[in-house]
């Protein structure tokens, strides 16, 4: 199976992992020459996925058309904002391939999703988004892993999880795109609100209830975007936000520490500045829908006020103390 992914970041190179095992035919793609010019000398990118090394089988460029033409399957592993410029171009070469789209988040501007930005440009059936609790350091590993894999065309389910399904790796289907999307988006925003309890040293016993209580408002998301409430329970939603939420490998995490550790501004905006916090950048996108909705969410413009307008991060602790007093 032949397979082009367009994005040489950790994830994009964990994912070329999992494909290599079930003998894939892989061609990598950098808008950047200077990068993939690097991981073609070394094979390594040590700043990003210590350890790796990428298999020297998988072929590199800075070429759209030839990462895209006479492939099966063309993931989509960048950050969101970059979606639309990449497919601009890439609706050039594409024919009957199957799209995967493994990026998070919600276009700024225009509060697309990943699968609607590459609908807007190209015109396809054969789209797919998967998601999970996989950090890139984690998916490199020969451990077990889940991960969601959502779309309503059969014959990209069928192809995708050829590709990566194996003794190691769960592939769970669901027919949710919009869904999955959310949850993989939104638990980044969450993240943040988790680490703010860490950074505020408050007891397991909180976090749990803050944690029954983001899954609520996740929840709550589906339904406003008229999505499969039971997407929760999947990989991309309670598995992916569960992991997110406690662990230190998670940028979105480590922001909300040093926001609940009351660092000053310029050591916040510092680490977004010189950090990929995809849940910064998907809050602005969500609080924006939100308000064109007249929607007053409560959870979620608590953790805006705090990470973008500089509010005190006990502002999340007093919030679900009035959610307390509302039940």
């Amino acid at each position: 199976m032949k397979v082009g992914i367009f994005g040489m970041g950790a994830y994009g190179m964990a994912l070329s992992s999992a494909l290599i095992k079930n003998n894939c035919d892989i061609t990598m793609w950098s808008k950047f020459e200077e990068e993939k010019e690097q991981l073609e000398k070394t094979r390594k990118n040590e700043k990003v996925l210590p350890g790796f090394e990428l298999s020297q089988s998988i072929k590199l460029t800075t070429s759209i058309q030839e990462c895209a033409q006479d492939k099966d399957i063309l993931i989509i592993v960048i950050p969101v904002p970059f979606i639309d410029s990449l497919c601009l171009e890439l609706k050039n070469y594409v024919t009957n391939q199957h799209i995967l789209i493994a990026s998070k988040g919600i276009e700024e501007k225009t509060g697309l999703f990943a699968h609607e930005i590459v609908h807007k440009h190209i015109a396809t059936n054969n789209i797919a988004v998967i998601s999970g609790p996989s950090f890139a350091v984690d998916l490199i590993e020969d451990l077990p892993q889940g991960l969601t894999l959502a779309s309503n065309n059969k014959e990209t389910i069928s192809i995708v999880k050829k590709a990566f399904q194996s003794k190691n790796i769960k592939i769970e289907i669901v027919e949710d795109i919009h869904g999955v999307e959310i949850c993989g988006s939104v638990k980044n925003i969450i993240a943040i609100a988790s680490g703010m309890l860490a950074g505020l040293k408050v007891n397991d016993s909180t976090r749990a209830m803050f944690m029954v209580e983001a899954v609520n408002n996740m929840k709550y998301l589906l339904k406003v975007f008229n999505c499969n409430e039971n997407t929760i329970m999947t990989y991309a939603g309670l598995g992916d936000l569960l992991l997110t939420c406690t662990s230190e490998k998670s940028r979105n995490y480590n922001l909300g520490i040093l926001l609940g550790e009351k660092n000053s501004r310029d050591v916040i905006d510092k680490y977004i500045k010189e950090t990929t916090v995809e849940g910064y950048n998907t809050l602005l996108s969500l609080h924006e829908i939100l308000m064109n909705q007249k929607n007053n969410n409560q959870f979620f413009n608590t953790i805006y006020e705090i990470v973008v307008n500089g509010h005190d991060a006990t502002e999340l602790l007093n919030s679900i103390k009035e959610n307390m007093e509302e039940i």
